[in-house]
């Protein structure tokens, strides 16, 4: 019923008396004022139906469906059923929209996000915004047509911790974006009563302007310096000052927070970043094995056979593509922003601090270019949404890769970040560093990558490395440690050896060092829960515009 550890309450009602106000999940602390998504929605939404029913079709006519398949019946006096058909669906498809579009409202409170939902089955969910760890806005390509987005609040409670608000206008999600992040900040927005905002004649759909935004460091403060600071303070910065309530009304002002480009990714880059990827070799490898066979036996079934894996690797491949489609990176007061996508846009914000653990990648195929992927746990993200969701970079150059790290974590807690930096993505046993290795009978068990395997410790972060073919640095700050465990088989336990791994929220970064030594391995685990307990004690509110302790 209530998990407020994830910040998701979820209270599912059956029923007709679902909707009533004394309902004892219903919300009546505050005054809310419930919305409906864009009338547009419907249509957006039942368009789904109809696609999987020409999916449906499709399939039919390739096995030799009703009356010989798909064409056969297009060409016959029946024609006119598959159209009938289609028209039906669509009717059916768009009519439940309809009443699922009536019955689902949202409000937002000075605290919490509230949504209801459902039609037979009624469902109301509120999300805390202190416990906010994303905001994402989605468009896809029929909504773009008519410039609707969805937009998405992540909580931390599990890939189900999400409340999805669609379809609303561009500038409204955009306002709406702003207006959480601002409460979810710690800055008190102020409602406007319908008679002040007559008088004031405030822009439609604009969001309250803030009555107060409490002093403290804001995470602009602390942004590395491949990031220009003058350029992020004025972003962070109202051109005409701090707005002030006058004779106790607000007018209404946009709260979006400007932000500050930090790169972009280049087309060319991308393109090439794929073709240099494992799938795109194996897809090649496996189409050219299929030719052979086919050339060799005369036998063409073996082709349409493996049609379905080429599918399979080649729609990867494109989605990959079109999803990181003009990567943008960019910094604000509210957090990274991140842009990008072909036929379906995304445009995320990371709050400061929600970032759980983040992994540098470099496959061997990049490693002429030096080009390194970056990838990120945020609490919330999971299921479907990780691969899109989970990427800070797609592709970019060391120093690239460095500065996108350096916005979500800007301090090390050690006077020469670059230094142990470069010693975890590219160093091993030979090189000096602060890394604790693993042993030399270790390489019995990973005889390619053994002198990679180690771990440092700094003052706000833990850094592990391992891998040869496929480097890999994993990073995680001491106050984002989940729990800690220990795995050691049957031939670690002959050599005295074991693996370490800090759990982490659900996501593509696992962080993992194997075959440390067995007493190293137990005195890392005993520190760095320590560390681990320490560190969370100090670290600052999850509104990061509040002071600490105010």
């Amino acid at each position: 019923m209530s998990t407020p550890e994830g910040g998701l309450d979820k209270i599912d009602q059956h029923g007709a008396d679902a909707g009533r106000q004394d309902d004892p999940g219903q919300p009546e602390a505050e005054n809310l004022d419930w919305r409906r998504v864009h009338p547009v929605t419907p249509l957006v939404r039942g368009w789904a139906v109809v696609g999987a029913a020409i999916v449906i079709l499709g399939q039919q006519s390739l096995d030799g469906g009703p009356r010989g398949g798909l064409i056969a019946l297009i060409s016959s006096e029946y024609w006119w059923t598959l159209f009938v058909a289609l028209a039906a669906i669509a009717l059916v498809g768009w009519g439940y929209s309809v009443l699922a579009w009536r019955m689902t409202t949202y409000a937002i409170g000075e605290d919490t996000v509230h949504l209801r939902r459902g039609i037979l089955f009624r469902q109301q969910r509120h999300a805390r915004l202190d416990r906010l760890q994303s905001v994402d806005i989605r468009q896809p390509l029929v909504a773009r047509f008519f410039g609707l987005c969805e937009l998405t609040l992540e909580t931390a409670g599990g890939t189900d911790s999400g409340i999805a608000i669609g379809f609303l206008k561009g500038s409204d999600a955009d306002e709406l974006r702003a207006e959480l992040l601002a409460r979810a900040a710690g800055l008190k927005v102020a409602r406007t009563d319908p008679a002040v905002a007559a008088r004031t004649q405030p822009v439609p759909g604009a969001v309250p302007g803030p009555v107060t935004a409490p002093a403290g460091t804001t995470p602009q403060d602390q942004v590395h310096d491949t990031v220009p600071r003058d350029a992020i303070q004025d972003a962070a910065e109202p051109a005409d000052g701090p707005q002030a309530p006058l004779d106790g009304l607000v007018a209404p002002v946009s709260l979006e927070a400007p932000q500050v480009p930090v790169l972009s990714v280049p087309l060319g880059r991308l393109i090439a970043s794929v073709v240099r990827s494992g799938a795109m070799i194996t897809l090649v490898v496996w189409a050219l094995a299929v030719l052979v066979v086919v050339i060799v036996t005369g036998e063409f079934a073996v082709m349409s056979a493996s049609l379905p894996a080429v599918l399979g690797a080649g729609g990867y491949l494109f989605g990959r593509l079109t999803g990181e489609f003009d990567f943008r990176v960019a910094i604000s007061p509210d957090g990274v922003r991140l842009r990008h996508g072909m036929l379906e846009t995304r445009s995320q914000t990371i709050p400061p601090g929600r970032v759980q653990a983040v992994r540098l990648v470099q496959s061997v195929l990049w490693r002429g270019r030096d080009w390194w992927r970056v990838q990120v746990n945020v609490a919330g993200y999971g299921g479907e949404s990780e691969e899109k969701n989970s990427v800070l970079l797609p592709v970019g150059t060391r120093e690239e890769a460095l500065t996108v790290l350096s916005l979500v974590l800007p301090d090390l807690g050690v006077d020469e970040p670059r230094r142990i930096l470069d010693a975890g993505l590219d160093g091993d046993s030979r090189t000096e560093s602060s890394y604790v290795t693993a042993s030399r009978r270790t390489r019995i068990l990973d005889p390619v990558a053994w002198r990679r395997n180690g771990f440092a410790v700094t003052g706000r972060a833990l850094l592990m490395r391992r891998g040869r073919m496929v480097k890999i640095l994993d990073v995680v700050p001491h106050e984002r440690t989940q729990s800690l465990g220990l795995s050691q088989g049957p031939w670690q336990r002959r050599l005295g050896v074991a693996s370490f791994q800090v759990h982490s929220t659900q996501g593509p970064v696992q962080p993992e060092v194997p075959h440390l030594d067995a007493a190293d391995a137990a005195q890392l685990m005993a520190e760095q829960a320590m560390r681990a307990r320490t560190a969370r004690a100090a670290a600052g509110p999850e509104r990061w515009m509040e002071r600490q302790g105010g």
